[in-house]
């Protein structure tokens, strides 16, 4: 029996998810519109997705919320059993999605096809949408809440010589504080020098000599500088100008390889991005890193092609060897809580750029 399988951990709980499995309107934000029909089917209108050749005619077998929903699909004649199982967890539930092969035949390349579509579904656009109905049952739920989240209100009452009473010390503290304020703006304030007794107020006139040298005025005297500042300045001004050790530069990339960069979809918190990478060269690359930078808060759910790494906003991804004049493609789902963020802020293979990456607005 052929069966494709899909897992991801949601930080929902197990009856947030239910409902997006079962509400039309819920399922068609993150997989595919749903119409009832006749008998109690529905009809799954899947024929523009990857991997599937045509709508599909689903069936409720077994349900039990909000734990498992079981399907009956026929796709064109291809009949197979869907199963959704939700199991809750610590952080909130894991979601297995299981398609079994009843008859029929799946092609190779279009069953990898379907497996993809159902794993960027759950790692990219089912989240995001969880997270919007997340926000829309608190603001609903707003009313609902208990006195705990709503500020405390105090019965009105008569006590208008009271409020008299506490207006007038304010007033007065308030006067207070001012004079203090202006007493110590007034201290710090710098004084007019005070002619000595018996000494004469006016200034005396610059002198010169028959040489043609200028003496500074008296006064201008305290603004020479001092000997040992200019020592220390001179010192600080050489030990900074002293040569530091050179910086070790990143491995340059492997010779002839570039890669690409493509927004192939968006949601309301993310995005799903793909990479291409080229070997221009004559001879096979056996290793290859691709290093993506994320706006500030940008996760990755998931990525298929290669291994990844993420440390804080930059995820370096590494994956199989390149082939002379092949490529290497792969795809990574970012979950980002600004639904502006529809790009990383930066793709580089090596220390080269990305062909086609474009900063996040």
């Amino acid at each position: 029996m052929i069966e494709i399988d899909s897992e991801v951990g949601l930080s929902h709980p197990a009856d947030r998810v239910w409902r997006a499995l079962t509400e039309p309107e819920l399922i068609a934000r993150w997989f595919t519109e749903v119409e009832p029909v006749a008998g109690g089917h529905l009809l799954l209108y899947t024929a523009g997705l990857p991997g599937f050749d045509a709508a599909v005619d689903a069936e409720v077998t077994e349900r039990r919320e909000p734990e498992l929903l079981e399907l009956r699909c026929d796709e064109a004649g291809r009949r197979t059993r869907l199963t959704f199982t939700i199991t809750p967890t610590a952080e909130g539930c894991r979601l297995s999605v299981r398609e079994a092969l009843e008859h029929g035949t799946w092609p190779a390349e279009q069953r990898a096809r379907r497996e993809e579509c159902y794993q960027q579904a759950l790692t990219g656009r089912l989240p995001a949408i969880l997270d919007w109905l997340a926000f829309q049952q608190v603001d609903l739920r707003r009313d609902e809440l208990g006195d705990t989240a709503r500020l405390p209100v105090t019965a009105a009452i008569d006590d208008a010589p009271a409020r008299r009473g506490r207006r007038l010390v304010l007033i007065a503290v308030l006067a207070a504080a001012v004079l203090a304020v202006g007493l110590t703006v007034w201290a710090v304030l710098p004084r007019e020098p005070q002619p000595v007794a018996g000494s004469d107020p006016t200034p005396l006139p610059e002198p010169t000599v028959g040489t043609g040298a200028t003496h500074p005025p008296r006064g201008a005297v305290s603004a020479r500088p001092r000997p040992t500042t200019t020592t220390a300045s001179a010192r600080s001004t050489r030990s900074v100008a002293k040569p530091s050790r050179t910086p070790t530069a990143l491995p340059p990339p492997a010779p002839g390889v570039t890669a690409r960069y493509t927004t192939v979809s968006t949601r309301i918190f993310g995005y799903t991005g793909e990479v291409v990478v080229d070997n221009r060269g004559d001879v096979p690359v056996a290793d290859w890193t691709v290093v993506v930078t994320l706006s500030k808060g940008g996760t990755v759910a998931g990525a298929r092609g290669a291994d990844w790494r993420q440390d804080g906003q930059t995820v370096t991804f590494t994956g199989p060897p390149v082939p002379a004049g092949g490529s290497q493609t792969f795809t990574f789902d970012v979950r980002d809580p600004d639904p502006r963020a529809k790009a990383p802020e930066g793709c580089t293979v090596g220390d080269e750029p990305c062909a086609g990456a474009t900063a996040t607005p």
